[in-house]
């Protein structure tokens, strides 16, 4: 039975796939995948973490059928690999379920069949299978089922007209071979493969440092000093570049475009270095002993106050990149900017809680990752072409109009609404035209499986 949900599987693949844009097919193919998974692991489907990264897979999916934007993709794609790695070993963290996921799409078949260790536990239970007796059942059946469709087509001719209907022209050879390469991904993902060490390693190590014992007291005294010391002059500068950035930034006004990008710009780039170095700094001095040294609580206090100083450079750099996008509107580097300073803000808080509930760098990976990933995924969900457009077009005290035309064709109906609303003239309206026409045509001929949200709206 499960055999033949994999036959199945990869017939659907090669029907939803060959010589087909991305579409409604990935939202069917999802399905199939979470059918296919279930079946094989009915235990690791009973964990809710497993059902939980279903639904975010399939919601990935279901935004390509909306959006099909480039982040929907990388989502769908992330939460894939993140699905099937976390049915290998559900409590894994996300960044070795990513690893487990990608080796199992890859190596499936090669692990579970040219690996010594696999090959002699399937010796054990491998039971001989009758191919003569599967092949009697599938070919004489279909045989005979091809004669009689040849004998009622010549005896009715109603039969006859809708059978000559059914084109089967789409299975050639080029079909035939997609359709083995579908079984082979799905057999390689029926049953995944946590990659080791790297899940055992994962799984022994925990979030929080554990005291070594007795360690020398005149060392961690010097380490403790020369921290106290280092960030005490780090918080100093920061504050000074701050109180120097605010001045600047509240005694100026009707800045350009090209002075705003450069601040922005350059906040970002001082921001990345300060934020790795503070980190770094941070978990050099807070790699062992030092986190157990109750003299350190000094240290610990001018770690904090870093970092709040570092939070205060993001919300610096985040006025800025508003200023930014109130007058020349969003684009998606500007946004990437916010998403940036977001997962900034996060990082740091995260930093904050490895100090002060003595946590290790495992713990920063995994709490961080798993951050990432949900960004993402909420991300993929966003019409973000749509609402650059809208708010570019009826906030922003300037427009890039040349910019709106050449984003995707998410914002297309909207530029066309805009442009018989408000009447365009000249190169503007027959960017916009061109770009209705192009899409219209795109959505009319779409077959099934690459229909989008869009082609609903189309008569």
């Amino acid at each position: 039975m499960k055999k033949i949900s994999l036959l199945i599987g990869a017939v659907l693949f090669s029907t939803l796939f060959y010589k087909q844009s991305l579409g409604l097919n990935m939202s069917l193919f999802s399905i199939v995948t979470i059918v296919i998974l279930a079946t094989y692991n009915p235990k690791s489907f009973k964990q809710k973490s497993s059902i939980a990264f279903s639904l975010l897979y399939l919601i990935s999916a279901i935004s390509i059928f909306f959006f099909q934007s480039s982040l929907s993709f990388i989502a769908n794609f992330v939460a894939f690999f993140t699905l099937v790695g976390h049915v290998s070993e559900h409590k894994s963290s996300i960044y070795v379920s990513w690893l487990n996921g990608f080796y199992s799409f890859v190596a499936g078949f090669f692990h579970r069949n040219f690996n010594p260790h696999e090959k002699e536990e399937k010796v054990k239970i491998k039971r001989d299978i009758d191919y003569v007796h599967w092949i009697k059942i599938i070919g004489i059946p279909l045989i005979v089922v091809i004669i009689f469709i040849l004998l009622y087509r010549n005896g009715n001719p109603v039969f006859n007209d809708l059978t000559s209907k059914i084109n089967f022209s789409f299975i050639n050879i080029q079909w035939l071979l997609l359709t083995v390469l579908g079984y082979y991904l799905l057999y390689n993902i029926s049953e995944p493969i946590p990659v080791n060490p790297a899940t055992t390693i994962d799984l022994e190590t925990k979030n929080t440092l554990k005291n070594k014992g007795e360690f020398s007291i005149k060392s961690v005294k010097n380490e403790n000093q020369l921290g106290v010391v280092l960030i005490s002059l780090l918080n100093l500068l920061i504050i000074f570049f701050l109180v120097t950035d605010f001045t600047f930034l509240f005694s100026t006004q009707d800045l350009m475009a090209s002075v705003f990008s450069s601040q922005v710009h350059s906040g970002i780039n001082a921001l990345i270095a300060s934020i790795i170095i503070a980190i770094i700094i941070i978990l050099y001095f807070f790699r062992g002993n030092l986190n157990f040294f109750e003299g350190s609580k000094k240290l610990k206090s001018l770690a904090y106050i870093w970092i709040v100083l570092n939070a205060i450079l993001v919300i610096n750099t985040a006025i800025k990149d508003c200023q930014y996008i109130y007058y020349f509107g969003f684009t998606y580097k500007r946004i990437g900017v916010l998403v940036y300073l977001l997962l900034t803000v996060i990082g740091l808080a995260t930093t904050a809680i490895k100090v002060n509930q003595i946590k290790n760098l495992w713990y920063l990976f995994r709490v961080n990752s798993v951050t990432a990933f949900a960004i993402l995924i909420i991300a993929c969900t966003i019409n973000w072409d749509k609402h650059i457009t809208y708010y570019n077009l009826n906030h922003a005290q300037s427009i890039d109009f040349f910019y709106l035309t050449k984003l995707s064709n998410n914002n297309t109906f909207l530029l066309k609404e805009y442009s018989d609303n408000i009447p365009l003239k000249g190169e503007n309206k027959i960017r916009v035209d061109r770009k209705y026409r192009n899409y219209l045509k795109k959505l009319k001929d779409n077959n099934w499986q690459e229909f989008t949200y869009d082609n609903l709206k189309i008569d």
